[in-house]
């Protein structure tokens, strides 16, 4: 028996009994196309992190308050550390040359309003540098004004979605807002943004520094967001920056976040978590399994005359195992193409709803899909094809 007379043999078998055959290979669509599906989930949520730090650009280091000792963690927890301000924030950008901008940054939530249209917003207190910095644009009016001029005073720049949800149709500049009880002066609105670092830009409302601190009474900041002057200059800064503040504190209670160290970070979560999602999807993929070994052993029993008149024609133990094994793969072989197709159409389907996600299904992820199918098909399918080899011929040509 030549090999096309098996996949011949192989695909009639099949083809006779096409209700049951598409049911058998459902579950190896279902699990292929989940790990299709959440490998691509996993890989576009990296590139989504790396393309936010893109879009700001690399040449950004963030100073946040805590000491940590391995990159990803969270500062802060298990101990007290000191408050970063805005004199640690003006001593950095004078004592580092490698550095353009230093911006402190003070967060917090409120409600903002203009008459009886109001929102709740993040409110993001910074200073004039944070627009070169973050590379912002403005719409219309001006931004911050630099601190020494803006301490405390009461002005406000919008993000363009609350500017449009506040005064639709309307010039905003020059108009008065409230934030919490606090009456602010819109001075400025920011062109539309998106997201940058998990922030949606179009749905803040900026004001100095001072003004922030103030609203949530509070005397500490947010973060330090240093400009450097270059590329190549993170490392050398980063040492610099700790041990100014060491001096300045009395003891290294910061931690310096770099976009190398931040994305490293994320890539090993991502990675670990896109690898633990393709390995439950692929349980599906052994469970389907059994469903093929099911089938080819009723399959086995009903054409044991078939089987039987086989080796009574010459077909030898191996080709009879071939026979069935070439079933089983092909059964679950094209339940993997199925998969394959309905994971990329799902993800199709993914982007047109969101399009700004960078869904993409790894090559390998789909290589190991479909090969894994395939392997699924060749280790379920030895049983009942071990059991057809067993058949007497003359015992199985006698059974109907």
């Amino acid at each position: 028996m030549s090999p096309r007379d098996t996949f011949r043999f192989a695909a009639g078998a099949l083809l006779r009994h096409r209700l049951r055959s598409l049911l058998s290979l459902t579950g190896v669509t279902i699990g292929v196309a989940a790990v299709v599906l959440l490998t691509a989930l996993g890989e576009g949520a990296l590139r989504y992190v790396a393309g936010q730090f893109e879009a700001i650009g690399s040449n950004l280091l963030i100073v946040i308050p805590g000491k940590v000792e391995t990159t990803g963690g969270l500062p802060g927890i298990g101990g007290a550390p000191n408050d970063l301000t805005q004199a640690d924030a003006t001593a950095l950008g004078a004592a580092l040359p490698t550095v353009l901008r230093a911006v402190p940054v003070a967060v917090g939530t409120d409600t903002v309003s203009n008459r009886e249209r109001r929102r709740q917003v993040l409110i993001l207190g910074t200073t004039e540098g944070l627009l070169p910095a973050r590379q912002l644009t403005m719409n219309r009016g001006r931004f911050l004004p630099p601190l020494d001029e803006g301490r405390g005073a009461p002005v406000a720049v919008l993000g363009s979605t609350v500017a449009q949800e506040l005064f639709p149709g309307q010039d905003p500049v020059g108009k008065p807002i409230r934030v919490g009880d606090s009456r602010l002066r819109v001075i400025g609105v920011l062109d539309s943004k998106g997201t940058q670092m998990g922030i949606a830009v179009d749905e803040v409302v900026m004001v100095p520094t001072p003004t922030a601190m103030a609203l949530f009474n509070r005397s500490s900041l947010f973060r330090i967001v240093l400009q450097l002057a270059g590329p190549g200059l993170g490392e050398v800064t980063e040492e610099r920056v700790l041990a100014i503040m060491a001096e300045r504190h009395g003891e290294e209670d910061v931690t310096v976040l770099t976009q190398d160290s931040v994305v490293g970070a994320l890539s090993g979560i991502l990675l670990a978590l896109t690898i633990a999602l393709a390995a439950i999807a692929a349980v599906s993929l052994s469970v389907a399994g059994i469903g093929i070994m099911n089938v080819m052993l009723v399959s086995v029993s009903e054409r044991t005359s078939e089987v039987g008149l086989l080796k009574a024609l010459g077909a030898q133990n191996r080709q009879v195992l071939a026979v069935f094994l070439t079933e089983a793969v092909l059964l679950s072989g094209s339940g993997g193409l199925l998969g394959l197709c309905l994971g990329f159409l799902l993800g199709r389907g993914f982007t047109w709803k969101w399009p700004d996600f960078p869904l993409a299904a790894p090559p390998w992820a789909i290589a190991a899909a479909f090969t894994t199918s395939l392997v699924v098909g060749a280790v379920f399918g030895v049983l009942p094809a071990r059991r057809a080899t067993a058949l007497d011929p003359i015992a199985a040509m006698s059974r109907r």
